[in-house]
């Protein structure tokens, strides 16, 4: 036989050796589903649709507390009760992009908007809204480092790479018009957010600390630290969550003024 043609399978043979070597060793990580992924963001801190969540808000300077009760519940509507002495009987009602502030002894709820200061830097909107899947359109911008330009109390939490989404604004009764959010990428659990008002300026930059940073189920303290000037941080914790659907009368800003004590 031939040597030529002899030799001719072993080449062969050898260069697809090669080029088994030198392939990846793995495909890269398909595309994920953006809408999924926010959706998973969403319930770590909305576990239910029907839920009121015992939250305590707390500034250091100067030092200061407020504990509210957030009657969160489904299609977009939430109620806050004031259960601080300062602001004993105060409500604040949200429906879908109407917000009512109610008074103890006024007959008629004041309009409000949703970044109207409660403490600190928190806001009725950083209150009251829990889901950003209902209220902001995303895009994927792609792979990061979760911690990089976050400005936390705490250390970021060791997972090596987060999903950074763009987030913007759907509807006209939110907070931020644009949100830049960071989400692990094993558990899809919110890391850090950078939040833009409608000008495009970066007001505040927000930590999330979840439960347990290995397997996280739910987070615990969202940390909003001021970027317009005075630098003050502000803490939210989330002190207990409970499944409760609420009569529709306390969603209602006139059935409200009529029975401030929700009984």
């Amino acid at each position: 036989m031939n040597k030529l043609f002899s030799l001719r399978p072993l080449r062969l043979a050898a260069l697809c050796a090669a080029a088994a070597l030198s392939a990846p060793t793995g495909a890269a990580d398909p595309s994920p589903d953006v809408a999924r992924l926010l959706a998973d963001a969403d319930r770590f801190r909305m576990t239910d649709d029907n839920l009121v969540v015992e939250t305590r808000v707390t500034t250091t300077s100067p030092d200061k507390e407020r504990l509210y009760t957030v009657y969160a519940q489904s299609g977009r509507r939430s109620l806050v009760v004031m259960r601080s002495p300062a602001e004993q009987g105060q409500k604040v009602l949200m429906l879908g992009d109407d917000f009512w502030l109610l008074m103890p002894g006024t007959q008629r709820p004041m309009r409000i908007t949703p970044m109207q200061k409660l403490l600190g830097d928190a806001s009725t909107g950083d209150i009251a809204t829990l889901r950003w899947s209902q209220d902001y359109a995303a895009t994927l911008v792609g792979a990061e480092p979760c911690a990089e330009g976050a400005a936390p109390s705490e250390p970021a939490p060791a997972a090596a790479a987060c999903w950074h989404l763009s987030l913007a604004a759907q509807r006209k009764g939110v907070s931020y018009a644009r949100i830049e959010l960071w989400i692990g990428r094993t558990h899809h659990e919110p890391v850090r957010a950078d939040l833009y008002v409608q000008s495009d300026k970066l007001a505040k930059q927000a930590r999330f600390i979840a439960d347990r940073p290995e397997r996280p189920t739910r987070i615990d303290v969202m940390e909003l630290s001021d970027q317009l000037g005075n630098g003050r941080r502000t803490r939210i914790e989330y002190l207990s969550r409970q499944v409760r659907r609420v009569p529709e009368s306390w969603l209602n800003p006139m059935a409200l003024v009529r029975n401030p004590t929700l009984e």
